[in-house]
């Protein structure tokens, strides 16, 4: 299978924010390793962030699950509903229910450049086989999936010239689907972090092969839309309120006391810049997640000493997560699973391009006509 079989060169894309889909029938969705719920949030929409409203958009998430069980019970706690904790290899079909489309975002720490990249070779890193396995069993008319950027470069096998990506890509459409991917970047879309992830769209062949991507609403000039959204933006106002009664996840107890080592290039042994979109948030930070850009020492900016590493709920501003959103966990659990999630604004972005990919009818595209729809 030659590489980039699945990717079209110039992909449809649709304004996600001028679509019209209030009081649209609500699609029923199966969420699949679910974390704390930034893809879920996404989709279901209803949030605000950064003073600007992220509407509700009409699926109804019908079952969740992760086997991470802090993440569950974080999910639990903000979504209102129980999700499934529990390998999704070891789940019993029987209790996943009907469901038009199937959202996930299957572990990449084996495909991630930052990781020992085991790729396919790992147990972990054919989890994807159990999401087809349960897009099967739904009979979903549609599917989308996440993964890190390093899916592209990651060798499904010793000395072959096949990529992961290009084998998981094969499987997908041979379970019966028209399969395309696509590299988004979160800083796109209004996250103030520069977040690579490919975004792999499936739509059921009987039903449509054409598939729509959310067009990006900012740019790093702003040459394109608005510019990105910087760092300085997004938290500057928390700084100096540890302990504050008016935000969450944001106590003398939410950030890392983790030392820095001055003059050693290491993980976390740096700080994020004010003035543009943070870098990647990672799970594996845990406690080295970076400092943040201010400091106590005016005089010496390079002095470690007074440096301050990002709280819990400086790394939820960056993922884009709304500040009622509680992560009722230890911080370390927090870290974790805010680094694994999908930013839920460009979550937002995917969903209602989804949405509409799935009202785009082989012969009849009258559904949601008049919609602004690009092509590059």
């Amino acid at each position: 299978m030659p590489a980039n079989t699945f990717f079209e060169k110039s992909p449809l894309e649709v304004n996600a924010r001028a679509l019209s889909l209030k009081d649209k029938e609500k699609i029923r969705v199966v969420s699949l390793f679910s974390g704390c719920g930034g893809m879920d949030l996404g989709f279901k929409g209803g949030f605000r962030f950064l003073e600007e409203d992220y509407e509700e958009n009409p699926f109804n998430i019908v079952f969740s699950n992760d086997i991470f069980s802090a993440a569950m019970k974080v999910y639990e706690h903000n979504f209102g509903h129980k999700g499934i904790q529990d390998s999704i290899a070891d789940i019993d079909l029987s209790i996943v229910p009907e469901a038009d489309l199937v959202i996930g975002g299957f572990p990449c720490q084996d495909f991630s450049l930052a990781g020992k990249r085991k790729g396919l070779t790992s147990e972990r890193g054919r989890l994807y086989e159990h999401m087809i396995r349960v897009i099967k069993h739904c009979n979903a008319k549609m599917f989308v999936a996440e993964n890190v950027d390093g899916i592209r470069t990651n060798k499904a096998h010793a000395n072959v010239d096949v990529t992961a990506l290009d084998t998981i890509l094969e499987d997908f459409e041979k379970a019966g689907y028209t399969v395309q991917y696509k590299v988004l970047n979160a800083a796109d879309y209004g996250v103030p972090q520069t977040r690579k992830r490919v975004i792999i769209f499936g739509i059921r062949k009987d039903i449509s092969s054409k598939i729509y991507y959310p067009e990006p609403t900012h740019s790093e000039e702003g040459l394109f839309g608005l510019p990105w959204v910087s760092a300085k933006e997004a938290i500057d106002d928390l700084w100096g309120q540890i302990d504050s009664p008016d935000f969450l996840n944001h106590t003398s107890k939410d950030y890392s006391k983790a030392k820095f080592y001055p003059g050693k290039k290491m993980q976390g042994n740096n700080r994020i810049s004010a003035h543009k979109p943070a870098g990647t948030i990672r799970a594996e930070h845990h406690g080295n997640i970076e400092a943040h850009y201010r400091t106590n020492n005016p005089e010496d900016e390079e002095d470690m000493n007074s440096w301050r590493r990002l709280s819990i709920r400086e790394c939820a501003r960056l993922q884009s997560f709304p500040d009622e959103f509680n992560f009722t966990v230890s911080a370390s659990s927090a870290y974790k699973m805010i680094g694994n999630a999908v930013p839920p604004v460009m979550a937002w972005h995917i969903a209602r391009a989804a949405y509409y990919t799935l009202s785009q009818k082989e012969h009849d595209i009258s559904v949601l006509k008049n919609q602004t729809v690009t092509t590059y």
